[in-house]
């Protein structure tokens, strides 16, 4: 039984072309590259007449036994359906609207025929492979819809691509199937809430670069994202996903061929947890202590190992929600356990009078094989984290089937022997100044190799958002996309790659996004005179659905009273909060480079004001106000020690003030395009004849922070004029 795509070979004008031998044959112009590819030259038109045939034996079906595999998991949907979902498609790319037939052995030119069928010859395509051929009737083979789809990607990146009315695409055969059977994002959504409009937004780009697994890793220190009435407390209905968003998410998914996989932290990383249900190694009688966990860390930010109440506690969640998702895999997290809680008086009391646990790793050992069970009762594997193996365990040894997600190393060997792995690791997306890891996209494109082992399922391109907490959905994706782009090309085609990363980034935006995406949120500019953002550096609480992990002193907030970008301090590192001395209400005081604050905003493209009340204590070489990748806010320019304002990679800009030592001062820059004018206390300094985007990343940077008091931030997406930003800021000043 076969259901095939088939598109005419066609000139522009609508004549069949005969195939022609290729002659230095183009690369494909698809992400990711095909495996197999030859240009045949010439090209298929889609026309008015353009139908979509598939087999009615067949349109019910998803996969046959050759098609079907644990990982990525089963494909959800039919032949029917993908046909009616590619109709849509082509009509939002092209204007045409092609109608769905039954029989595929009447094709004409200019038809698409799909074909769910057994290989011809004997070549398996597996769960996602398919065949491509646009000869005469473009077809599409696959042994499962998963194959189909992404036949299907290959097909519209083609008509994005080619011409200008998207009717067009090559006449070419390729056979493609990936290297590595499991191609993730991973998100981190504890510690940050992502709008679902995002996340239908990405499971389309996935599904478009055909990565098929969407780990959305949903409990950490700071908050827990999923709500169920069997724990109240534990999550903010506002800013956690239920069971009916999760059903909503896979039914989406599903259409594109995206896994979803839910990860929990246990028993690290998991105070929200321990501190709703009272089972942290810091609650009850003989509590473990700051000593007994990392420096910056309270000991309820573990899971008590040796107590039943909080066992059973572990098991109720990991129950409740690993039936939720529909990925073969379900993570527990269960790293970066301290090994100096061995130290700990009730550690080793439980480890004296238990036989069957020797020492701290065996008890960790022992509570993942304990969830484990769990997670195999709802028929998944469990995925946990690399770093329990550092441990010494002399008696209980994590189960063969736990697959290690390994963040340590370069991805391209498994490192854990015995156990199955996901690379993760090389391709971190952690943009904030204190860890300030992105991934290195040159080496991704021209350098890393997949691996091929058949123990290592694949690879993933995990995003944290530490000091992040409630930044823009599209801060994380302006630094995710190159290298999810990548990653989705070489672990599909583990070859090596033609071209430059610059030609590569040249196809990708050729291609662009695939049809029906969300408008992103763009923060509509305002030109009423109120500010967009007003961080007042006064004493707050962290917001609904969000827990302090840090000890007293770590992880700041920094309330914006007037948009919706609070920021955060960093977890070592951190501002001191002061009152009085001149302040309005509170100020933060910062004395080193690494005092900083995390906002995790889009820069503002000009024109745009930003205020700010500062009370200097030193000089240094560079003092950083407002940062982002493309630049930056100077107190103390690089050079000169006079306020300023960077573009980075072109220049530095200095106006005719230095600001005075020890005492208040309220600095106001306004912007348009192409050039920029300085306030001192509501006095004009000067205009620089440069401007640059507001950057709205960070207070400070990885290497400059500022030194002395800060107080009431303020930015405007409009240029003030002058007799307004006095008025402001002699108000302000009072």
């Amino acid at each position: 039984m076969t259901l095939s795509l088939v598109i005419g070979a066609m000139t522009p004008s609508g004549a069949a072309v005969a195939d022609q031998p290729p002659s230095a044959a183009p690369p494909a112009p698809v992400v990711p590259r095909p495996t197999e590819w030859s240009d045949l030259g010439g090209s298929t038109v889609l026309t008015p007449r353009t139908r979509i045939l598939i087999d009615p034996r067949t349109r019910a079906r998803t996969a046959l036994p050759a098609g079907q595999a644990e990982l990525p998991g089963p494909a959800r949907q039919s032949v029917q359906q993908l046909a009616r979902q590619l109709r849509g498609e082509i009509a939002r790319i092209s204007g045409l609207s092609p109608r769905i037939g039954s029989g595929t052995s009447h094709a004409v030119a200019g038809d698409i025929v799909l074909r769910l069928g057994a290989s011809k010859d004997g070549a398996p395509l597996g769960a996602e492979g398919y065949r491509f051929d646009s000869a005469g009737p473009v077809r599409i083979e696959a042994e499962s819809t998963h194959g189909l789809f992404y036949g299907s990607r290959t097909l519209l990146q083609l008509l994005r691509a080619t011409d200008s009315t998207h009717r067009t695409l090559p006449r070419a055969r390729a056979t493609d199937a990936p290297a590595q059977s499991v191609r993730m994002v991973h998100l981190d959504a504890a510690r940050k809430y992502w709008q679902i409009s995002y996340l239908e937004n990405l499971i389309r780009r996935m599904g478009d670069q055909k990565l098929n697994t969407l780990f959305l890793h949903l409990s950490e220190s700071e908050g827990f994202r999923l709500y169920s009435p069997k724990f109240p407390g534990l999550a903010d209905p506002e800013h956690s996903y239920s069971r009916a968003d999760i059903e909503h998410l896979k039914a989406f998914a599903a259409r594109h061929h995206v896994q979803l996989m839910a990860g929990l932290e246990l028993p690290g990383h998991a105070t929200v947890i321990s501190e709703t249900f009272d089972i942290g190694f810091g609650a009850g009688a003989n509590p473990c202590t700051a000593a007994h966990t990392h420096s910056h860390l309270t000991p309820d930010w573990i899971i008590d190992m040796t107590s039943k109440q909080a066992i059973k506690k572990s098991k109720a969640i990991v129950d409740e929600f690993a039936g939720w998702f529909d990925a073969p895999l379900f993570s527990i997290g269960a790293e970066e356990v301290p090994g100096q809680l061995a130290n700990c008086p009730r550690v080793k009391d439980f480890l004296a009078t238990d036989p069957d646990v020797t020492t701290l790793g065996d008890l960790l050992n022992r509570y993942i094989n304990t969830l484990d069970d769990v997670v195999r009762k709802h028929g998944k594997r469990t995925a946990v984290y690399n770093g329990s193996e550092h441990l010494d365990a002399p008696q209980q040894t994590v189960r063969a089937p736990v697959v290690f997600l390994t963040w340590e190393g370069t991805g391209g060997e498994p490192v854990i022997p015995g156990h199955d792995e996901i690379a993760i690791g090389p391709f971190y997306v952690t943009p904030n100044n204190y860890h300030n890891l992105y991934p290195d996209e040159p080496w991704m494109y021209d350098t890393w190799t997949p691996s091929g082992s058949p123990d290592m399922l694949g690879s993933g391109l995990p995003n944290w958002a530490d000091y992040n907490f409630w930044a823009a959905d599209g801060y994380f994706e302006q630094h995710m996309a190159g290298a999810r782009a990548i990653l989705a090309d070489r672990a599909w085609n583990a070859t090596p790659t033609p071209g430059s990363i610059d030609d590569f980034r040249s196809l990708t935006a050729r291609i662009g996004d695939p049809p029906g995406m969300h408008a992103e949120p763009t923060g509509q500019p305002t030109d009423d005179g109120r500010p967009s953002h007003h961080w007042t550096f006064d004493p707050a609480p962290y917001p609904s659905g969000w827990t302090y992990a840090g000890s007293p002193g770590n992880t700041l907030y920094a309330e914006d009273t007037a948009g919706d970008l609070p920021g955060t301090s960093y977890i070592i590192n951190n501002p001191s909060p002061v009152t009085g001395e001149g302040s309005v209400g509170g100020a933060w005081r910062f004395d080193h480079d690494r005092d900083g604050v995390g906002f995790g905003g889009l820069d503002v493209s000009e024109p745009w004001t930003v205020s700010v009340r500062v009370r200097p204590t030193a000089r240094t070489a560079d003092q950083v106000l407002l940062s982002s990748k493309a630049g930056a806010l100077k107190l103390m320019q690089h050079g000169t020690g006079k306020v300023g304002i960077t573009r980075y990679g072109s220049a530095d800009h200095s106006f005719a003030y230095t600001l005075p030592l020890d005492r208040w001062t309220t600095l106001t820059w306004v912007a348009e395009p192409g050039r920029t004018t300085l306030y001192a206390d509501g006095e004009r300094v000067g205009t620089v004849e440069a401007s640059i985007p507001l950057p709205m990343r960070s207070i400070g940077t990885e290497k400059a922070s500022l030194r002395g008091d800060l107080d009431e931030l303020l930015t405007w997406d409009e240029a003030l004029k002058p007799a307004q930003a006095q008025a402001f800021l002699g108000k302000d000043a009072q």
